[in-house]
């Protein structure tokens, strides 16, 4: 089969390589789309290398028909649609048993040290099966989006975290994929205002049709003031950092209210530091998290979210691409360019 292999930094490589057959309690599942995020690019470019293995097929953002089932799996049938959660959970560490999956110290993934769905079949192993990594998903959707399930997720872990109520205002700084899923999120969550701020204007509109009842460019207003503005005076309840520029955290403390919530959603720069003031945290009574990965449970709602139609990740979608034209697929998304960028093998 062809598959796209990891060789070193800014090596990406089309082979041939042989194609995996299933043994006793694997699966071989045909790769119905992978979709591609920043983490891709940063693991090409040599920027993320903990628990990426040189060599591995790359893609963790994908889904896949079952086309051969081993001996002894049950639970599926041969042209399920499935959706393969990256993340493989030791289950035995101290966060896997205190309901910390999601930032097991033990974990492998998809893409970084197993083979991932940059390829024509990926092979599941008995371990990913019985650790939960494969959901049956609604037969009529799209792989593409199905494939979107793992951004999901990971986004529903954030909200996990943060807590949107009926009527909230919610703040989103920045409005690429991760910006709009949180948008969506937040929309179908019952928030009252969903305010949308970016650097660049093309994904506000975006924002508009997948949610935003406002918008602006973070260049034309003082965002603090901007969202005070819209709500009284007072603030937003909730504001999610979704892009990890440093000094954009301090924006967020400012715009929130008392008693208000602040999710660093985004990966920032490795060894730097965000300088912010404290005082807006002990005075003000804010609460800070973060949001970091998802476990089983947050990826199953996934799939059966965007299987219903319940969020409508299909409206991120934009360009696809080949199969043998997977490293521009990376660089188009390092880039900027789409909203995301699915690559389709055949």
């Amino acid at each position: 089969m062809r598959a796209a292999v990891l060789v070193g930094p800014n090596q990406l490589e089309m082979q041939d390589v042989p194609t995996p057959k299933a043994g006793p309690g694997e699966l071989v599942l045909r790769v119905g789309a992978n979709t591609v995020c920043g983490t891709d690019g940063r693991i090409l470019r040599g920027e993320k290398t903990a628990g990426v293995r040189q060599g591995v097929i790359m893609g963790h953002e994908f889904s896949g028909y079952v086309h051969e089932i081993g001996e002894g799996v049950e639970g599926y049938r041969e042209g399920d649609l499935v959706g393969v959660m990256p993340t493989v959970p030791c289950l035995r560490c101290y966060y896997c048993i205190n309901h910390l999956e999601h930032v097991c110290i033990n974990a492998k993934l998809f893409g970084y040290w197993i083979d991932g769905g940059l390829a024509e079949y990926v092979l599941v192993s008995a371990e990913a099966i019985e650790r939960g990594a494969i959901v049956v998903a609604d037969p009529s959707a799209d792989p593409a989006e199905i494939a979107l399930a793992e951004p999901l997720g990971c986004v529903l872990n954030g909200v996990d975290n943060y807590g949107i109520d009926i009527g909230d205002t919610v703040l989103i700084i920045g409005a690429g994929p991760i910006g709009l899923l949180h948008t969506m999120v937040a929309k179908q969550m019952g928030a009252s205002q969903i305010i949308v701020v970016n650097r660049s204007a093309g994904r506000l509109e975006v924002a508009k049709e997948v949610g935003a009842t406002h918008t602006a460019l973070t260049g034309d207003v003082d965002v603090p003031e901007f969202v005070k503005d819209l709500t009284g005076g007072l603030g937003a309840n909730v504001a999610v950092q979704c892009i990890g520029v440093l000094d954009l955290f301090q924006t967020a403390l400012q715009s929130v209210r008392n008693g208000g919530r602040v999710n660093a959603f985004a990966g920032f720069p490795k060894g730097q530091m965000a300088s912010i003031d404290p005082n807006l945290i002990h005075y003000n009574e804010l609460t800070v998290t973060g949001g970091s990965n998802m476990g089983r449970n947050n990826y199953r709602r996934a799939v059966q979210l965007i299987g219903d139609g319940s969020i409508n990740v299909g409206a991120l979608l934009t360009e696809p691409f080949a199969l043998e034209d997977a490293a521009e697929a990376i660089a188009h998304a390092s880039a900027g360019k789409g909203i995301k960028t699915a690559v389709i093998p055949g």
